[in-house]
């Protein structure tokens, strides 16, 4: 089963200094037929002005996942760790028993990214926040895990759920294989490009859920980068 979310029809927020697109209910945008895909909570795809941000706020419980696409994002939390993450790198924010952070676009262009949450396997624990690069040259042609609460996936970013977020890059003409565990929740969006699953057509920054599929064929129709989440 494939269910395509276009990007025209997700939720929209327009705060200015924010210009936002919800995959699934988010703040103002309620839709209580559309509150996640399986331990996946939040996509959303946010724009960020320049000199403009989120400021310190809480999360406690949640797996939070910045996938940086365009420009970079810097980091502040009550931990005193301090961070900027640009294009091509990842961060990962496990907010536990309670966190505060700011995340702000300190650069002279506008900022573009996509934010993931995912429920943890259990509440709690000591919150952390960690950064890491992972260039597009290592992910050409095949998806690479990002981030990992599995075994095995020992190069990703740590995170306390069921779940794997993976990326891949890949040139027009090119095609990736991803083969998911029975009952997953997979849920995939180009970032750019132009790509066909299983014979779906996926626009630059539509979403596609995924489910009961035995395999993914995912190929490219254009140059592509791809991200992926794979979720209990």
């Amino acid at each position: 089963m494939l269910e395509l979310r276009p990007f025209n029809r997700l939720g929209t927020a327009d705060h200015g200094w924010l210009k936002a697109k919800h995959h699934f209910s988010f703040g103002s945008h309620y839709d209580p037929g559309n509150m996640g895909h399986g331990s996946l909570r939040v996509w959303n795809d946010d724009e960020i002005a320049p000199n403009a941000g989120f400021p310190a706020h809480p999360h406690a419980n949640m797996e939070i996942i910045t996938y940086v696409r365009e420009g970079a994002i810097t980091h502040h939390d009550s931990l005193g760790n301090k961070g900027r993450t640009e294009a091509g790198d990842v961060q990962v924010m496990s907010a536990g028993s309670g966190i505060r952070h700011s995340e702000y676009n300190l650069e002279a262009k506008p900022t573009r990214i996509f934010q993931i949450w995912i429920e943890p396997v259990t509440e709690g624990g000591a919150p952390t926040w960690g950064a890491k690069p992972f260039p597009k040259s290592d992910r050409s042609g095949q998806f690479v895990a990002i981030a990992s609460g599995q075994a095995g996936d020992g190069d990703a970013l740590p995170i306390r759920a069921d779940a794997r977020v993976l990326a891949a890059t890949l040139k027009a003409g090119e095609s990736a294989h991803y083969t998911p565990h029975k009952a997953r929740h997979l849920y995939l969006v180009p970032a750019a490009g132009k790509v066909e699953v299983n014979g779906v057509s996926v626009n630059a920054r539509d979403g596609v859920a995924i489910r009961d599929e035995a395999k993914l064929i995912i190929t490219a129709l254009e140059d592509s980068e791809l991200v992926l989440v794979d979720a209990a």
